[in-house]
């Protein structure tokens, strides 16, 4: 349904905003109560009437400025066109490409109908945003575990001499309860990773169907997307447990256990321990 003309006094009121006092269309809509679509019409139908200055020429008077509003129609604007984003993708990962060099290249290629460069940044972080979608990954009970070191230290002190050390936070999750056991060790070397794992299984109460560490040194000896190489003694362990070791890919977060879960686990868990005023032996 087409919008009711708006009445003389308004039409000459955005004409006179506009090119005496030079306000932007927002703000004379704001001032006269109308939309800032119904400005930027009003506007542009005055542009195409030949009529840019204010006071009007003498030959506008209200009924010839009436009868040529109503008469003066505006063509709809084309679609703006768009660059190939794939292309633009890969343009970008070539050295020296810039998002502005880009932008002035497509500026060129549509002079008079094209988007700012904000606007088109805007347009191809949405575009870039869609190209990479996540699955959701579920957990069933007892059938992973996730395990790692967190990554800030604990600082403890030895009661006898007074000395401060570096603890290292050992962290194991449930990937299906997201139940969670954490311990202080002196070190990540391969005699506390493994006895770790001991006793995560111990505070369980129960082994779960697969491990999934990350590719520290302790665990793998090669770090491999598709076929890492386990150290031999966390092999043994696997072995005695009766329980699969299936490695993270390197680079592959979404392979471990959601990782805002897994940093949040870890860091209550070195809350936790630091509360009980741990101590080195």
């Amino acid at each position: 349904m087409p919008a009711e003309p708006i009445s003389m006094r308004k039409l000459k009121d955005i004409l006179r905003l506009k090119y005496e006092k030079r306000l932007s269309h927002r703000k004379i809509a704001t001032s006269l109560s109308i939309s800032p679509g119904t400005v930027s019409s009003y506007v542009n139908r005055a542009k195409l009437m030949g009529i840019e200055t204010w006071p009007l020429p003498s030959q506008w008077d209200d009924i010839q400025l009436s009868n040529h509003f109503l008469q003066t129609k505006i063509t709809p604007r084309t679609a703006i066109p768009l660059p190939n984003w794939p292309d633009f993708y890969r343009q970008l990962k070539q050295k020296g490409v810039t998002k502005q060099l880009l932008w002035q290249e497509y500026l060129e290629r549509n002079p008079d109908n094209h988007y700012s460069y904000p606007q088109l940044c805007r347009i191809y972080k949405e575009w870039l945003s869609r190209q990479q979608p996540s699955m959701r990954q579920t957990h069933l009970l007892g059938e992973k575990l996730f395990v790692d070191y967190c990554g800030p230290t604990m600082p403890i002190v030895n009661p006898d001499t007074g000395e401060f050390r570096g603890a290292q936070v050992f962290v194991a999750v449930m990937g299906g309860s997201n139940y969670t056991f954490a311990e202080a060790t002196l070190s990540q070397q391969l005699e506390d990773w493994v006895m770790s794992h001991v006793r995560a299984f111990e505070f369980f109460g129960a082994v779960p169907d697969i491990v999934v560490p990350d590719n520290l040194r302790s665990g793998t000896t090669r770090a491999c997307k598709y076929d890492p190489d386990l150290n031999p003694t966390y092999q043994q362990l696997a072995a005695h447990y009766n329980v699969a070791i299936i490695p993270a890919r390197p680079l592959k977060p979404k392979d471990y256990v959601a990782p805002g879960i897994m940093y949040w686990q870890a860091l209550k868990a070195s809350f936790l321990l630091m509360a009980t005023g741990l101590r080195a032996t």
